[in-house]
């Protein structure tokens, strides 16, 4: 199986919700917006997007939150995780990196939203860097 047909899994902290990742990743990024920031508690997210039909849920169910206009937050309503990023306007469907089984496999590429970047995050000099997301 080559990386293009790999399946890569993922998950909350207590294993009620399951998800499944087919197809290459579309980008993987630190995000640093002050959004992102209150609904994960830190510093930045780091997620993972693939193309909407190369995401499913395989078992259990996500609790959606619509977090802004045009913006859906899923996570695990047993224990909280947060899971998954869509938006009304995207191409892409992004989960949270570290809740893939291997979150080796998205490492990042991107830095964004760097005007909201916490003066104690320490920045990888050899990522692509944008003060907002990239058009």
């Amino acid at each position: 199986m080559n990386a293009e047909t790999k399946i890569h899994e993922g998950g909350c902290f207590c294993g009620a919700v399951r998800y499944a990742l087919t197809g290459p990743l579309t980008y993987s990024a630190h995000c640093h917006c002050r959004s992102c920031q209150r609904a994960i508690g830190a510093g930045f997210a780091t997620w993972a997007a693939v193309a909407p039909k190369n995401f499913a849920v395989t078992s259990g169910e996500m609790t959606i939150y619509n977090s802004s206009p045009g913006v859906q937050r899923g996570f695990c309503s047993k224990c909280g995780t947060s899971l998954s990023y869509a938006g009304d306007d995207w191409t892409d469907y992004a989960i949270l990196a570290a809740t893939l089984d291997d979150p080796a496999f998205a490492k990042p590429t991107t830095n964004v939203y760097l005007s909201h970047q916490l003066p104690w995050v320490v920045l990888d000099d050899e990522l692509r860097t944008y003060q907002q997301f990239p058009e």
